[in-house]
């Protein structure tokens, strides 16, 4: 399959954009992403999923008299255009002017490469692929005896190109690629059963984490909790291995996103200013980052992406905009528009100098959680609990596997206790975070 080129997609979007504008639109912006995709699963010696496709997208986005409306479609030929363009403009009819509804006031000027394509994930062939994720699955049920049975073993890319143009006379465009292999091994001792999972995931093939690590670290997920025990109820510290943290910080990209802010879905409401974290806690949005997952020259508008550092210190600094939100704050974009909404770029904590088993052995007493279940969080009132599995830390070391205990607290509290933060920080997608230390937290168990 060929791929599609930027000039191509450009031309498709400045297309739909003459066409809105005559068609009664005071404006309008269209952004074209064409992606072509591969996929491969295996499971035990055979390959369960093959997949290889072409995806081909317009969304639309038109401003009549004050009112927005919006639509994709797949069907990227004239009368197929056509057809969308005149449907747009029909529900513009319907919807209330909004004041605040309309294109950025200022666009990208510049449109750096940003090392986001690889041309060496283009250029693999199939079979090639189908072995590597073959092996995968060897490799895993190889690791370990109670490995019996697996959810699959994984590997898809992407080669994609992304326009966007208006009617205020941006148009940029911009290539990339994507990678990832994981697994999700099943493991048996007696009647109990445990599943694991990881995964890899870069911009470029040679980033990737290699079959043999991916399922070393998958398989021992799934056995190193055998024989866990509930744990006492009691306060003590707690060490978020960087998965789990990344979750966390998905959290608080909710409570920093402007339209929840504005929505009044946030605790952080008039906070600006204030100190919300410990000195270890500084998060930074960054969507220029050369390489990165969530890098991009321009956001889902074509205001130009940045570094914005959201908490300094501790201190929270701003929220994170799209132009939308913006106008209604009473601020200014930070580049975080999606097409849709408020997104993260490249959204992290930064990572301390310590590594993970530092981190371990520097606490006495404590819980490393590995894994959370279930999804109780309230970003309103920002509270937190969650059903979570991991270790025992006793005398800096891990003692035992704890599992079936509940972790509770605050927000602002968590993120006030942290007091070491890991040097483990890896960019394997748009929000992520090296593992981090909780002075003290209450876990919920016998």
């Amino acid at each position: 399959m060929a791929r599609v080129t930027e000039t191509q997609a450009l031309e498709i979007a400045d297309r739909a954009v003459v066409e809105a504008t005559s068609s009664g639109a005071d404006a309008a912006e269209a952004t074209v992403s064409i992606a072509k995709r591969f996929h491969v699963e295996a499971r035990e010696t055979v390959v369960s999923k093959l997949e290889q496709s072409i995806a081909k997208s317009l969304h639309l986005r038109v401003f009549v008299d004050g009112r927005k409306a919006s639509l994709t479609t797949s069907d990227l030929s004239p009368n197929g255009l056509r057809g969308a363009i005149e449907r747009t403009i029909a529900r513009a009819g319907h919807v209330a002017s909004d004041a605040l509804a309309g294109l950025p006031d200022e666009f990208a000027t510049d449109v750096p490469t940003l090392e986001l394509y690889d041309r060496h994930i283009e250029s693999r062939g199939g079979d090639e692929k189908i072995e590597e994720t073959l092996a995968l699955e060897r490799l895993i049920r190889g690791a370990d005896a109670r490995i019996v049975n697996s959810s699959g073993s994984h590997y898809a890319d992407a080669s994609s190109v992304t326009a966007i143009a208006n009617s205020a006379g941006f148009a940029a465009s911009y290539a990339s690629t994507r990678a990832s292999r994981s697994t999700g091994p099943v493991a048996v001792d007696g009647t109990v059963k445990r599943t694991a999972h990881y995964g890899t995931a870069a911009r470029h093939f040679a980033e990737l984490e290699g079959s043999a690590a991916v399922a070393q670290i998958a398989a021992r997920r799934a056995v190193e909790l055998f024989g866990a025990k509930k744990p006492a109820t009691m306060r003590v510290p707690v060490i978020f291995e960087r998965d789990v943290a990344s979750s966390i910080l998905d959290d608080l990209f909710a409570a920093i996103s402007a339209a929840n802010v504005a929505t009044g879905n946030s605790w952080l409401i008039d906070r600006v200013g204030t100190r919300i974290g410990s000195g270890c806690v500084s998060v930074v949005d960054d969507g220029r980052l050369e390489g990165k997952l969530g890098s991009s020259p321009f956001d889902g508008e074509g205001v130009a992406t940045r570094r914005t550092v959201v908490l300094e210190e501790g201190l929270l600094q701003t929220f994170l905009y799209d132009t939308y939100y913006a106008r209604k704050l009473g601020a200014m974009s930070t580049g975080n528009s999606n097409g849709s909404g408020v997104g993260a770029n490249n959204l992290y904590l930064e990572p301390g100098t310590a590594s993970l088993e530092e981190l371990i052995a520097a606490t006495p007493r404590g819980i490393l959680v590995l894994d959370t279940i279930g999804f109780a969080t309230e970003h309103a009132s920002g509270t937190y609990s969650r059903g979570a599995r991991g270790f025992f830390i006793e005398g800096g070391e891990l003692a035992y596997p704890i599992d079936e205990f509940t972790i509770a607290g605050a927000y602002v509290d968590m993120l006030a206790g942290i007091d070491a933060v890991a040097s483990d920080l890896r960019f394997d997608g748009g929000v992520v975070s090296p593992s981090f230390r909780v002075a003290e937290m209450t876990i919920s168990g016998n």
